[in-house]
Order: C-alpha cells, then structure tokens, then sequence
C-alpha cells in the first residue's frame, strides 16, 4: 500500500508541477500583452481559442504523464488503452469499459480528483482572462 501511495503522490506532485509550469508561462504571455489585449469580437474569439488550446494541451501532457505511467507500470496492455483509460479518468468520465488491474485500482480516483484539482485551477485562470477583457472593454468614468 506505502509503495502505491508514493507512485500517487509522485504523479500528484508531477501533474501540480507541470499545470503549474504551463500556468505561469501563460500568466507571463498574458501580462506582457497588458496593453494590446482585444478589443473586438473576433479578436477576442481568436485570443480566447488560443487560451484554450494551451490549456487543453496543458491538460494532454498530464492526461500524458498518466498514462506512460500506467505503460511502465504494466498495468494496461498498450500505449493506445493507456491514454484512452487515462484521459477519461482525468476528465472524469470513467466510461468503466477500461479498469487498471486490483493493486494499481487506487490510482484511479486520485488520477480523476487530480484532474479536477487542475480543470477547477483552468477554469480559475480562464474566468481572470475573461475578467480582465470585459475590464478592458467596460467604459472608464473620468
């Protein structure tokens, strides 16, 4: 149990390190073009897709870490059904046609509070995105 419980909080801790990572790389993006945030419709639309994108390719190189773990581990058969059982325990789907073998079952939850922990942290980095735009856009009083 000691020895699964520290493969979890080492893949807790790798996931935080990397969300964390790609987070501040956008929060420097974003601080440094302060002054030439958009202002129109489609400006917007396309500034908010790229937050996206970054953010689900965040999200994919975690979902990632998971799933070589579950390869090295053995606890899957193949590459494609690691990523596949990975990323829907992440978003927290669980379809259930996919299950890691009995001694590995415990990373399941963990994988899926992680990616909730992390969804929750993107959804609060969006809406600050989102939020300073409106800002931008609101009429300032003199």
């Amino acid at each position: 149990m000691l020895g699964k419980t520290l493969w979890a909080c080492l893949l807790v801790a790798l996931t935080v390190s990397v969300h964390a990572a790609g987070l501040s790389s956008l929060l420097k993006v974003f601080v440094s073009a302060k002054k030439t945030l958009p202002t129109q419709f489609w400006p917007i639309t396309w500034f908010l897709v790229r937050v996206s994108w970054f953010l689900l390719l965040i999200h994919m190189l975690e979902i990632v870490i998971w799933g070589v773990f579950y390869i090295w581990s053995g606890a899957v058969p193949d590459p494609e059904t690691a990523f596949y059982f990975s990323a829907v325990t992440y978003a927290t789907i669980g379809y259930g046609d996919v299950v890691l073998p009995e001694y590995w079952r415990i990373l399941s939850p963990i994988e899926g509070l992680t990616g909730i922990l992390m969804c929750g942290l993107s959804t609060g980095i969006f809406f600050v995105v989102v939020t300073r735009l409106f800002t931008d856009l609101k009429p300032r009083s003199s």
